[in-house]
């Protein structure tokens, strides 16, 4: 039986439903595991930045400035472990600190602050004088103040909640220190847990890193046979696409392939992919020239809608590639042209 990369997709009697059950076939979710990444805290370095942070405040009875800073100074992940009791993301967190201190603190460098300590997060540090330490500071004294006050009263607005309306601080310190010493129960923790989704935050941070999943095959697949080949970078414009695809082989100047790449796990992030391939088979034909069209694709997203994958299998003439066939890559295509091994 013929590889779905060497039908005739001009055929008026092919029947793409056992195509599009095979290419479903292949695709796997990818969302329950993610890359580590440099930034990356296990539980037992945040434990031990919460033993540092529970120490200098002497269990959470004295939550200061000062003591908290001390905590920094030992272990810097506390400083982390603290962001997480206030429950405020990096750039929120500088937000709250230029509106409380009146020190500048954009998203930009809380974010870059809060990726140096996790890669350091044990390493004992001094604060000194530099800009970088005064925004330090100053995000320490907006979160305790912030802490200090705690949920306050209820908003007049039913439709509203407030952010540390929480067990932790809804009622500011007072509300820390029983959870501190009894710990939480668990229907409460799974409750927090809900709220704020599991490993949320690392997957927003590692976002790029997981899309980078399917470009990683094609260049170790490329780079094997030593095709040469154009990776393009983001929102770059090249001449001739209003769009430019992923790769371009061997270049835009006398193209023989195109490829589009994309992980996801979202319908209608894959139905936007889907238009960008059609887009690149329209250019192709207005063009009259005779490059392939391919799609490398992983994740649920692409087995949502069967109509989806229809159009990209008649868009690509069926050289739709998934981590399983990225191997078969360079062989069903053009590209196999240019194979120097």
């Amino acid at each position: 039986m013929p590889l779905r990369f060497d039908l005739d997709y001009n055929n008026p009697d092919l029947k793409f439903e056992p195509l599009v059950d095979e290419v479903f076939g292949e695709l796997q979710s990818s969302f329950l595991e993610m890359p580590r990444g440099d930034g990356f805290t296990d539980y037992a370095t945040f434990e031990r930045g919460y033993q540092a942070l529970k120490r200098a405040t002497n269990d959470f009875t004295d939550v200061t400035t000062a003591s908290i800073e001390a905590a920094v100074l030992v272990a810097p992940i506390s400083f982390i472990v603290f962001r997480a009791i206030l429950g405020f993301t990096p750039p929120e967190w500088a937000h709250v600190t230029t509106e409380r201190t009146g020190v500048q603190v954009d998203q930009g460098a809380a974010r870059t602050m809060d990726r140096k300590i996790r890669l350091k997060p044990l390493t004992p540090r001094a604060l000194g004088t530099t800009l970088g330490d005064q925004r330090l500071r100053a995000m320490i004294k907006a979160g305790v103040e912030t802490l200090i006050v705690g949920a306050g009263v209820a908003p007049d607005n039913p439709a509203l909640v407030h952010r540390l309306d929480k067990i932790d601080t809804k009622e500011g310190i007072k509300s820390l220190q029983p959870i501190a010493d009894l710990g939480v129960p668990y229907a409460m923790l799974l409750y927090e847990r809900l709220l704020g989704r599991p490993f949320a935050s690392h997957r927003d941070a590692v976002s790029e890193r997981v899309g980078e999943v399917v470009e990683g095959a094609i260049k170790d697949v490329l780079t094997d046979a030593k095709v040469s080949f154009r990776e393009t970078k983001r929102a770059e414009r090249i001449r001739g696409f209003d769009q430019a695809p992923d790769f371009i082989i061997p270049d835009e100047f006398n193209p023989v392939a195109l490829i589009e790449a994309k992980l996801t796990e979202d319908d209608g992030t894959a139905r936007d992919k889907v238009a960008r391939v059609q887009r690149l088979r329209t250019l192709r034909e207005q063009s009259g020239k005779d490059y392939d069209v391919i799609a490398c694709i992983a994740g649920r997203g692409f087995k949502v809608r069967r109509e989806d994958m229809r159009r990209l299998l008649q868009a690509t003439d069926g050289k739709v590639f998934t981590l399983a066939t990225i191997p078969l890559l360079i062989e069903n295509t053009r590209i196999r042209e240019y194979k120097t091994r």
